[in-house]
């Protein structure tokens, strides 16, 4: 085995997907309510973003951003319209990697002295130093101390603690999921985004959202933090952006994305044409199947047949992100019953199942899925 062991053994080998299911290296047929992690949220092989990525392959894959390409300045305009319009975008590979861009745009926006980010415990925001300091799961660092300084953690959804961490003199930014995903897929109050904005506008911080699971019609919007009328400074996504394709891009309002100068923040790959020509397609597909109704649709009749299953005590999450929470801690058992009866889904947490399925998910799959968890859970 060449591979590093940075995962654990796999259960299956897949080989194919098309939509909502997964084939195995035997032709074994699987649901997957996975998606790659929220990833795939068009379903695997989307005929539209094959098309395009096969198109793009024929013309042109890489030139580096010495240069300019057609693709990146419409896709970026597509991001920033959808966010709600005044803001600039920076492309890269991955969402830890937006939260890095997101990191060091805050430091440079706040100058000297005032470099700290406050992030939340139970947060996920990437792998990288940075970013894993900025992960409030301490388990998580112990192993790659020291991290970078420059870090504060406190409890999701309390504004009274944001509010005491929040010092205008060395605070820079916060950092935040509208939606904690890894945490178990946490909904904060309804008030909490908006406290956020508040808080950050009467200190003079900047308010960061990780949109890298929420984002691109998950929840149901378009973005998570789209549930009340606030406005971020910076918005990081990835995952759902290129269907598949390593995408991820750091939006920031015009104003704050000018504290960068050219040489500040770089990338060799990130937005080159053949990452934007699936970028271009995912979005147009969502945009033309208006996924966000979708979600709404498929994610109340999934979120309806969860709450049946014998042995769950409450379902939470919005949209297609949703976690079936467990009366007793056997998340991972259950999963992998589950995956023997060909269904994927995530025990995100000892007592969570997180289900994320594809957007264009069909009611029938929603149905099978449901029937599996209630045999496994029944048992």
């Amino acid at each position: 085995m060449t591979l590093m062991h940075t995962y654990a053994p796999p259960a299956v080998v897949f080989a194919r997907g098309s939509g909502s299911e997964l084939f195995d290296t035997a032709g074994r047929r699987y649901l997957d309510f996975v998606s790659g992690l929220a990833v795939t949220s068009l379903g695997h092989a989307h005929p539209d973003v094959a098309a395009a990525l096969v198109a793009q392959a024929g013309r042109l894959w890489h030139t580096s951003n010495l240069y300019g390409n057609e693709l990146a300045p419409e896709v970026a305009a597509t991001i920033d319209r959808l966010i709600g319009g005044g803001g600039e975008v920076f492309f890269c590979n991955s969402g830890a990697e937006a939260n890095e861009c997101a990191l060091k745009l805050a430091r440079k926006w706040a100058g000297p002295g005032r470099h700290v980010v406050v992030a939340t415990w139970d947060s996920f925001h990437g792998r990288t130093l940075a970013t894993l300091h900025a992960t409030g799961q301490p388990a998580k660092h112990a192993p790659f101390a020291p991290l970078p300084e420059g870090f504060v953690h406190v409890a999701y959804d309390d504004l009274d603690a944001m509010d005491s961490a929040l010092d205008p003199a060395t605070v820079g930014a916060v950092l935040v999921e509208p939606i904690q995903g890894e945490g178990g897929v946490i909904v904060p109050s309804s008030d909490y985004l908006a406290g956020l904005r508040r808080l950050c506008t009467e200190r003079g911080v900047l308010l960061m959202c990780d949109e890298v699971q929420t984002g691109f019609g998950r929840t149901g919007r378009w973005f998570g933090f789209q549930s009340g009328p606030l406005r971020p400074d910076v918005v990081t996504m990835a995952k759902a952006l290129g269907n598949g394709m390593p995408v991820g891009a750091c939006w920031a309002r015009a104003e704050v994305a000018a504290a960068f100068s050219p040489g500040d923040h770089a990338t060799t790959f990130g937005g080159q044409p053949l990452a934007m020509s699936a970028a271009r397609a995912t979005l147009e597909v969502m945009e033309r199947e208006d996924v966000c109704r979708r979600a709404q649709h498929a994610g109340a009749r999934l979120r309806q047949g969860l709450e049946s299953l014998p042995g769950v005590r409450e379902v939470r999450g919005e949209g297609l992100l949703l976690a079936a929470v467990l009366t007793e801690g056997r998340a991972a058992e259950i999963a992998s019953a589950a995956l023997a009866e060909g269904l994927l889904v995530n025990p995100v947490r000892s007592d969570a199942l997180r289900l994320a399925p594809s957007l264009l998910v069909s009611d029938a799959h929603v149905d099978e899925a449901v029937g599996v968890l209630s045999e496994v859970c029944a048992r």
